[in-house]
């Protein structure tokens, strides 16, 4: 993928906000930014533990704050640049957010090399769910699996996370959690 000038304006904003987030104390030294049309739709820095939350990572951070400007869980249309490769967290709510592409400055190596090692997650995500270090032990799947069975039966369909019922896009009235 080629870059260009305002890729770099971009960068270095998501640098300046991982700067930032070492300079407050709000969390490690990590920033992104979520661009759509040539314009910041959202930033966020990390702030782990500013808001005691092992999940307010920067990409997570500016998704949210992306999602919330625009009223959607998809950004199909926008792109994030980050401080650094995105973790194995932040990687998955890029896709599932539908992010179309990534840029970012240092690498997993050069983040392991200050630190931040994301090596056994990689290496937890390949191993089969029984051999993984934190249990994890399946309960009541015949249960588990009715709710997803009246799911089916009221004709809807999660077309890689985009609700549909009856194979037409639906925008459920939205409920806060």
């Amino acid at each position: 993928m080629l870059t260009n000038s305002l890729d770099d304006e971009f960068m270095r904003r998501a640098i300046s906000l991982s700067q930032q987030a070492m300079a407050t104390g709000s969390g490690p030294p990590f920033g992104a930014v979520i661009v759509r049309g040539g314009g910041i739709v959202a930033e966020g820095l990390n702030c782990v533990h500013a808001n005691h939350d092992p999940t307010a990572h920067a990409e997570i951070v500016a998704i949210r704050k992306a999602c919330e400007r625009l009223s959607s869980p998809f950004l199909e249309d926008c792109v994030i640049y980050s401080s650094s490769e995105p973790c194995p967290m932040c990687l998955s709510a890029i896709h599932w957010s539908r992010i179309s592409a990534i840029y970012f400055a240092t690498d997993r190596e050069a983040a392991a090399l200050a630190g931040f090692d994301d090596a056994l997650l990689y290496a937890e995500l390949q191993r089969p769910v029984a051999l993984r270090q934190i249990p994890m032990v399946q309960v009541l799947p015949g249960e588990g699996q009715r709710t997803f069975d009246l799911w089916a039966e009221n004709g809807h369909v999660a077309m890689q996370t985009r609700l549909e019922k009856n194979g037409r896009s639906e925008k459920p009235a939205p409920q806060r959690c």
